[in-house]
C-alpha cells in the first residue's frame, strides 16, 4: 500500500551527496545531514574554496537554461560569474586570503571562457524535471518511506530519437569514480519524473574542457544499488547509530564536523546559508 503525501515529512530523504557522506563515514552523515545545533536549530556545513567555485560556476551555467536556446550564448558569462562570485567572495567562500581567492576565481573565469568558445549542448533544447519548493524527488520505496531527491545540472533533449542526454558539470580536477552513485541516481530521477528514455550521459570537465560520455547503468541494477544504500541509511537512523570506522578519534571526513559540534575555536561560524544551515570555515 502506498504511503500518503503527508508522510513526506516523516520520510527518510536521500540524495547523491547524503549517501556519499554515509559511504565515506556514517558519523559524517549524521553530523552533516541529521545533527542540528541546539542554539540555532540549524544543520551545519563547512564552506571550502572548491565548493564556492562550484557554486559560482554552476549558478552561471544552470541559469542559462532559463533563457531560450538561441539567446543563451549572447549573454556575458564572465559578467554573470562576477555577480555570482560576490556571493562567495572572502571568508564566506572559505578563502584563507586574497591570493587563494584570486587563484580560484581565475579558474572559474577560465572555465566559462572554455564554454564561450564551445558551448556544445547548451545551444540545444533543455528539459527540466518537475519541482516545487524541493529538488525533484520521488518515492524510491513506498513501503520503506524513502524518498530520493536530486538536481541534475542539464538535461539535453535529443530530437532525432525523442530521448534525453544527462549532463553533469564538473568544476573539480578529479574525474568521477566508476562506482559513483551519481549517474544511477540521475537515471532513476529521469525515469520516475518524465516519460522520455535516457539514452546518453556525460560528464563535462569544465577546466580541461573535456566531455566524457559514460555508459548508462542498467535501470534495475541502479535501483537495487541505490535502494541498498538508502536502506542502510534508514537502518542507521532507526538505530540512531552513526559510528566512524576509525573509532572515537574520528577520520578525515568527520573530524572537522566534530570540532563544530564541540564549539572548538578552530571552527568559525560565518553565517547562515541558503538552506538555513549554519556555515563554518575551518582555521588551523
Amino acid at each position: 500500500m502506498s504511503v500518503t503525501m503527508q508522510d513526506k515529512y516523516s520520510a527518510v530523504w536521500v540524495s547523491h551527496s547524503s549517501m556519499q557522506d554515509f559511504l565515506k563515514c556514517p558519523r559524517l552523515y549524521y553530523l552533516h545531514n541529521v545533527y542540528k545545533d541546539l542554539a540555532t536549530g540549524h544543520k551545519v556545513s563547512i564552506v571550502t574554496p572548491h565548493m564556492s567555485l562550484g557554486i559560482a560556476v554552476h549558478g552561471v551555467l544552470e541559469g542559462l537554461g532559463d533563457h531560450p536556446a538561441p539567446e543563451r550564448m549572447s549573454r556575458d558569462l564572465v559578467g554573470l560569474f562576477e555577480k555570482e562570485w560576490r556571493g562567495v567572495s572572502g571568508k564566506k567562500g572559505g578563502f584563507a586570503n586574497e591570493a587563494e581567492e584570486t587563484e580560484f576565481k581565475k579558474r572559474g573565469v577560465a572555465m566559462l571562457k572554455n564554454v564561450e568558445r564551445d558551448p556544445r549542448f547548451l545551444l540545444n533544447k533543455r528539459i527540466k524535471l518537475p519541482r516545487e519548493t524541493m529538488n525533484p524527488n520521488f518515492y524510491l520505496s513506498d513501503d520503506e518511506n524513502i524518498i530520493l531527491n536530486g538536481l541534475i545540472d542539464w538535461i539535453e533533449y535529443l530530437p532525432a530519437t525523442d530521448s534525453l542526454h544527462i549532463v553533469d558539470f564538473k568544476t573539480g580536477k578529479r574525474e568521477e569514480q566508476e562506482a559513483s552513485l551519481q549517474l544511477p541516481i540521475y537515471l532513476l530521477l529521469c525515469n520516475a519524473l518524465q516519460k522520455r528514455a535516457v539514452t546518453k550521459a556525460s560528464y563535462w570537465y569544465l577546466e580541461s574542457d573535456k566531455v566524457v560520455e559514460k555508459e548508462l547503468p542498467d535501470a534495475q541494477s541502479a535501483f537495487r544499488d541505490v535502494l541498498d544504500i538508502a536502506l542502510r541509511v534508514k537502518a542507521a537512523r532507526v538505530r540512531n547509530e552513526f559510528l566512524c570506522p576509525k573509532g572515537d578519534a574520528g577520520c578525515i571526513h568527520c573530524r572537522d564536523y566534530e570540532l563544530i559540534r564541540a564549539k572548538d575555536p578552530r571552527a568559525e561560524c560565518i553565517g547562515v546559508g541558503a538552506f538555513k544551515q549554519d556555515m563554518y570555515v575551518m582555521r588551523t
